[in-house]
């Protein structure tokens, strides 16, 4: 049985921008709720659309059993668990936003995200703690929803989080700010409510109301018995960071070791709000005409980097009020002392032949912070489709690999 998109896409009117791209990305539906396959939540992440319009596929009781039955361990898990898994698998809408707080954050975020789940303190998470997390990004929601037709907004709530919510108010938290700017300022500020609320008994309410999803049978068992650790939960971050950049990283290079500059450049604007990408590729081939490559350790500490933006700001706000410019030996520092990633002089000597349009060899915060703030967002702040060029070189590379 199967359900074209087109019979409920007027709920879109009433879907937040995250919401509208889990129901576009999504492929399965059971008892009425929509779930992504791992490979869905990987072409969400990687891709601005799906590449073919899909139908929400209903699963039968029989065949989620099926799929959750052969789901591995995390202490099996992998930097290829998703791609592995591929269509066998169900993600919920709050685990997708779970997943996307997880791309974006530094390494030594994983032990707040961890211990913001562990409300007793024990050092591990059972799954009662963890479904906490559905509570509080449904309540961010809720704070956001649309006016509107209520019969229409209790279908997408459906549609999302599998059951009919009240309207009465979880957290009591009467004339507070509920919006804070992401989700993950939303866990962090609600989660260490919990202890303090009645969010942990909902949890019970919620736990047997609720189908179980890959992730939760990944994480807790096939009976829910088992806790999370600290080591098996940071693998499990890591792993997926290291995944999607694998990922992006390998449709470019075509099965090679290194992608080209530009190819690195096209990655990086991707997801961004500027205007005239062409001045900073055209910048970029003028200015790096011998193409080196940038390696897969080079991109994935970049993005390491990136992770880590807010602080390397301070750092770089601290030259700026000192009246000092911000030159490729300083942004190398400055990236280091606040992040404690080394870049390699290529990869800096790239960026900044990227984002320094005026040539002044110089970095400001709008031709480089701004942009990839941009970028960290995975296009929830506007995307803004890049047109791919491709360069003689690039060319060249690829003719040779495919002989």
């Amino acid at each position: 049985v199967t359900e074209n998109r087109s019979d409920l896409e007027d709920l879109h009117l009433y879907a937040t921008p995250r919401e509208q791209r889990f129901r576009r990305f999504a492929s399965l539906e059971f008892e009425g709720q929509l779930y992504m396959t791992p490979y869905d939540f990987i072409q969400a992440v990687t891709n601005d659309e799906p590449k073919c319009a899909k139908k929400w596929r209903s699963l039968s009781k029989q065949e989620l059993n099926q799929i959750l039955m052969e789901t591995p361990p995390v202490w099996k898990g992998s930097s290829k668990l998703f791609r592995n898994l591929n269509e066998k698998g169900v993600i919920s809408y709050t685990e997708y936003l779970f997943l996307l707080c997880i791309l974006t954050k530094p390494h030594a975020g994983f032990r707040i995200a961890f211990n913001m789940f562990d409300t007793d303190g024990n050092e591990m998470v059972d799954k009662k703690e963890f479904l906490v997390l559905q509570e509080i990004f449904r309540k961010k929601n809720e704070k956001r929803e649309r006016k509107g037709d209520e019969e229409k907004r209790a279908m997408l709530r459906l549609q999302l989080y599998g059951y009919h919510t009240s309207t009465n108010s979880v957290l009591k938290t009467e004339g507070e700010d509920l919006v804070p700017r992401s989700y993950w300022d939303t866990l962090r500020r609600s989660t260490s409510q919990a202890l303090f609320s009645d969010l942990a008994e909902r949890a019970d309410d919620i736990s047997s109301s609720l189908s179980d999803t890959t992730l939760l049978v990944h994480f807790f068992g096939k009976k829910g018995k088992a806790e999370l650790n600290f080591e098996d939960f940071y693998r499990f971050m890591d792993n997926l960071q290291t995944e999607v950049l694998e990922i992006e990283f390998l449709s470019y290079s075509n099965g090679m070791n290194t992608i080209s500059e530009e190819d690195f450049a096209h990655i990086l604007l991707r997801y961004t709000n500027v205007e005239n990408t062409s001045s900073y590729l055209e910048n970029m081939r003028c200015r790096i005409p011998e193409e080196k490559g940038i390696t897969f350790e080079e991109f994935r500490s970049f993005f390491q980097f990136l992770n880590n933006l807010e602080d390397f700001t301070i750092a770089m706000q601290m030259y700026n009020f000192a009246s000092r410019s911000i030159g490729q030996d300083e942004f190398k520092r400055a990236v280091y002392v606040a992040t404690g990633v080394k870049l390699s002089p290529h990869l800096v000597n790239t960026v900044f032949k990227i984002f320094d349009v005026d040539r002044d060899d110089q970095l400001s915060y709008k031709e480089f912070i701004g942009i990839m703030k941009d970028r960290l967002s995975r296009g929830f702040r506007g995307y803004k489709p890049i047109q791919r060029y491709t360069t003689f070189k690039s060319c060249v590379r690829k003719e040779l690999y495919s002989r």
